[in-house]
């Protein structure tokens, strides 16, 4: 409500230089700003490959998680190919 008390109480010309100002701050900020932009970017650039890097490692922890090791998968296969022994009968 005070903003438009300042507004009535401006005449027409120092209105429009204030609008005038307004404008130039913002063409001035506009560099800035779209520095700001390129910079946040790539940051989330990094932060995209960083998350894919880490999931990538998290997936194949799983999957040599799940994988049998070889020196218990070389114990079973002896055990299954054992010749079964016969007795003898007299």
């Amino acid at each position: 409500m005070e903003n438009q008390q300042v507004e009535q109480e401006l005449s027409h010309e120092e209105l429009m230089a204030r609008k005038e100002e307004m404008k130039k701050f913002y063409e001035d900020s506009v560099p800035y700003l779209e520095a700001q932009s390129k910079y946040e970017k790539l940051l989330t650039d990094i932060e995209e490959a960083r998350f894919k890097r880490s999931n990538i490692q998290y997936q194949y922890a799983l999957m040599m998680a799940q994988r049998p090791e070889e020196g218990e998968e070389g114990e079973e296969e002896s055990t299954k190919q054992a010749p079964e022994r016969k007795l003898k009968k007299n």
